[in-house]
């Protein structure tokens, strides 16, 4: 017995095959002459950990990388992490209240002292993750969004950008998180829908004694902030109340009664309230009507001094007791149930407050219009191709973005302000020591930093080493791939093509492939609240990552969501044991040691149809790689691997194996040569099993290479086998195909043999009669006749295979057994049946009962004589 133990035990290799590729810097890249291939990771957070999102990403950017490795290509994919910005700081900021702290009790400096502590210290455990994962990366070359290359790069970007006049200071309605504290851009907002309520408020318009007008919102407590009531000017209801005053409930300030055409005439009473300081609609309208703004929410979502008897009140708080007030003083006419979208903060789920704020804006429009000139030209091709769309939709329609947060992880922002107020701000690498304008003033930096996607958005060249010219980025850059899911499509890949236009004049990358999310088996979103969370690692130390790897990639079908269940690991674990247990069936039986000499004349016909499909399916799954279609290509490789390989050829050269038969050495050359080629295509998808087998073979045979990395098998084979030498073995397999069938229904073990006769002329009856010890093996059969004449004796059973008819004698004894099975069978199905008919024949039934229930009656029946028509057309075939 040759070294290979008798179980795959994936525990006992992984961890040997990761630290290997590891030390041995197998993913190593340098320019050189070789075409590059190369990927940026997305980075994952440095407080992550891997969740299974995470190792569907990443494996599919490994797949891309091993694969494009073995065919050739210089592949580099350059590792990192993410500061996180809010999520990161939100970590550290918590440990603090636990010590009964804030950042603020410590002060700026002490506490990002605390966060690069806490980074340095926790924020390595995702990329241990990822290498256990398997992943290519490029290790040496591992960034950080806030390193120092990293950092200049952000610097650079953002100084030419203002000095282009993309950058600008002002004052506008933003997205606030009184949870987080800062600004958030649009796209950090996720909404969805909620049931609340639709007040209906009366405000009294002056001047008319009893008269008033009625407004609708879900926002009572903002009315406080009202600077007007607004009607549509073609709104035939209100067009006398246009230039009157109204009466804030309440407050009893007076505010006036405009037209705009944006207010909508089905929304609620036709008439709207308009706060300026707290809707970003409202903020314009008030901009065209030159209305005062007034601020009554706070950052901390609390009321303000203007909001008078409510301040420092909740917001909520505010809303519950300034509506008890309203419906006391009769202010109310009505409250109706009402559904509408709700936006929260993308990391803490807090409801938005929209508020007016001083912050730094990055003008889209000329980078926009830059990222949709490369998408309409396809130099960017996104697969699946139907997410274009919306990309291309978001694109055009693209607002300012709000890049300054207040918080202090992360970039703050290079800009520095003069004491003297009459100085306009600066943008610079590093504090200037005097006011470049005033020559005199002293200088302070901007206290916000930069939005996390900003740096995020120039990772492709930030990190080869840009804004410094140098030979990874001309050798790298642009990028081949990147590899992402939709929901940051916006966020963050429509920046990076944005910005490597605008800072590189070169898109990013070739092609965006986004793929799905992960769902559980009944497609739910995946959520600890509903406990249908699966951990990749809790799957790795259950069933392997091979295992873990090859259920995502197969699952992974382009433009779906994945759903998983604990099934599908289990059936990942076993095609594992399949491919060991037949790589150690061959290495116990093979004596050769090399793989020269392998010639097309010594070859059986098995030989040439097993070597016909292989070329035949390496071509497909070649395709499906390149095409990143890596469901397509896993499904391929397992019916190959499982179907063609193992069920059939194994099972034929088998015979070949034991003793001196002829064409023993060409056997175990087609077998390895095969198995090799196995182990080779699917190494991008499964590497630990397939590196392990590879090295337990090379141990006995001499291999051209140590490892599948180094070996080439997607290459044409150097021996040419016709398509119609392999549609000769498919005869055979159409033959035993159809005896199997009659083994099944017939209830047999696979051990029981049979006798057979094959009713053949010509051609057919000659590779039948030449390779009768191929039929007799795998279909199980105690003889195998073939004649021209042949006819049907008796109880045979038949199939049809390829033309021919097949006549399958049962043994006597089994024949009989078959026959009390179904006579047994008929009794039970023919007593259903008369119970049936003999409903169906009551009158009253038929009458009285739903028409539903009739008729499932009746088609129930139906079934019932149409199964008694099969079984006993059977029970006479075997009589």
């Amino acid at each position: 017995m040759r070294n290979i133990p008798k179980r795959y035990e994936p525990d006992k290799y992984e961890e040997k095959w990761a630290s290997r590729w590891t030390k041995d810097k197998t993913f190593k890249s340098v320019p050189d002459k070789r075409r590059p291939y190369s990927i940026v990771i997305p980075p994952p957070n440095v407080t992550g950990v891997l969740h299974m999102g995470h190792a569907l990403n990443n494996v599919i950017q490994d797949i891309v990388i091993r694969y494009h490795k073995i065919i050739g290509r210089n592949v580099m994919w350059m590792p990192g992490t993410d500061h996180g910005g809010i999520a990161t700081q939100n970590v550290v900021e918590k440990m603090l209240l636990e010590e009964g702290k804030t950042r603020h009790d410590l002060g700026r400096e002490k506490f990002l002292e605390r966060m690069w502590k806490w980074k340095d210290e926790s924020g390595g455990k995702i990329i241990k993750q990822l290498k256990r994962l398997g992943c290519g990366c490029d290790w040496d070359r591992i960034r950080f969004t806030m390193d120092e290359k990293c950092s200049d790069a952000v610097k650079e970007a953002f100084i030419k950008l203002f000095n282009k006049g993309l950058i600008y200071r002002g004052e506008y309605m933003i997205n606030w998180c009184p949870r987080c504290s800062t600004a958030l851009s649009d796209i950090e907002v996720e909404y969805e829908e909620r049931d609340t309520k639709l007040w209906h408020i009366k405000y009294p318009v002056k001047g008319t004694g009893e008269g008033y007008v009625v407004v609708a919102t879900t926002r009572p407590e903002t009315m406080l902030g009202d600077t007007a009531v607004a009607v549509n000017p073609n709104d035939e209801r209100y067009k006398k109340l246009i230039g009157k005053k109204a009466l804030l409930p309440v407050v009893n300030r007076e505010i006036e009664i405009i037209s705009d055409d944006m207010v909508d005439t089905e929304f609620g009473t036709g008439a709207v309230k308009v706060t300026p300081g707290h809707d970003p609609n409202d903020f314009d309208m008030g901009n065209r009507h030159g209305l005062d703004i007034i601020k009554v929410i706070d950052e901390d979502a609390k009321m303000t001094k203007e909001a008078g008897r409510y301040a420092n009140m909740d917001r909520y708080e505010c809303r519950k007791e300034l509506v008890k007030h309203l419906k006391k003083e009769n202010f109310i006419s009505e409250i109706e149930d009402y559904r509408h979208s709700v936006g929260s903060c993308y990391r803490c789920q807090t409801v938005i407050e929209p508020i007016l704020s001083k912050q730094w804006f990055l003008k889209m429009r000329s980078l926009a219009d830059k990222a949709l000139e490369v998408s309409r030209k396809k130099e960017i091709e996104f697969v699946p191709e139907s997410w274009e769309k919306p990309y291309i939709n978001w694109l055009e329609n693209i607002h300012d973005w709000c890049i300054s947060r207040q918080i202090w992880w992360g970039h703050r922002i290079p800009v520095y302000y003069c004491e003297s107020e009459d100085c306009p701000p600066v943008a610079d690498y590093k504090k200037p020591q005097v006011c470049p304008h005033c020559k005199n003033g002293q200088m302070k930096q901007d206290e916000d930093v930069l939005d996390t996607w900003f740096s995020s958005g120039l990772w492709p060249f930030s990190t080869l080493g840009w804004p410094s010219e140098n030979e990874d980025i001309e050798y790298y850059y642009p990028t081949d791939v990147l590899v992402t899911g939709h929901e940051i499509l916006y966020l963050w890949v429509a920046r990076m093509v944005m910005m490597g236009l605008e800072m590189m004049d070169k898109k990013p990358f070739r092609y965006v492939n986004i793929h799905g999310m992960i769902r559980d088996e009944k497609g739910n979103k995946m959520s600890k609240s509903k406990g249908n969370v699966i951990d990749p690692i809790d799957i790795i130390d259950k069933y392997g990552t091979d295992a873990l790897r090859f259920s995502l990639a197969k699952s992974a079908v382009p433009g779906r969501d994945i759903h998983l269940s604990e099934e599908d690991f289990k059936g990942s674990r076993n095609f594992c044991n399949k491919l060991w247990n037949a790589t150690r069936l061959i290495l116990s039986n093979i004596e050769i040691d090399n793989l020269e000499g392998l010639k097309k004349e010594d070859m059986e016909l098995a030989d040439k149809w097993i070597l016909y499909e292989l070329e035949r399916f390496i071509r497909q799954i070649k395709e499906s790689y390149e095409n990143f279609n890596n469901a397509r290509a896993t499904r391929l490789i397992y019916e190959f691997s499982w179907n063609y390989f193992c069920d059939w050829y194994l099972e034929i050269v088998k015979l070949r194996f034991y003793g001196d038969r002829p064409g023993k050495k060409t056997a175990e050359k087609t077998v390895l040569k095969v198995l090799l080629k196995i182990l080779n295509i699917i190494h991008p998808v499964m590497p630990f099993i397939s590196s392990q087998l590879w090295e337990y073979i090379s141990q006995e045979v001499n291999l051209e290479t140590s490892n599948p990395l180094e070996f080439n098998g997607f290459e044409k084979m150097d021996i040419d086998i016709k398509k119609s030498e392999g549609e000769r073995m498919r005869v055979l397999i159409e033959i035993v195909s159809g005896i199997r069938n009659i083994r099944g229904e017939a209830g047999l073990a696979p051990s029981v043999k049979m006798k057979a006769t094959v009713k053949a002329s010509g051609e057919k009856k000659k590779l039948i009669e030449e390779y009768e010890d191929y039929v007799k093996t795998l279909a199980v059969l105690e003889s195998l006749n073939v004649d021209s004449k042949a006819e049907r004796k008796g109880s045979d059973s038949v199939a049809v295979a390829s033309g021919m008819t097949v006549f399958v004698s049962l043994p006597e004894e089994l024949r009989k057994q078959e026959i009390n099975r179904l006579e047994k069978k008929i009794e039970k199905i023919q007593g259903k049946a008369i119970n049936a008919n003999k409903k169906l024949s009551n009158r009253e039934f038929v009458e009285k009962a739903p028409d539903e229930v009739v008729n499932r009656a009746r088609k129930r029946a139906g079934r019932l004589s149409e199964e008694l028509d099969k079984l006993r057309k059977s029970l006479k075939e075997k009589k």
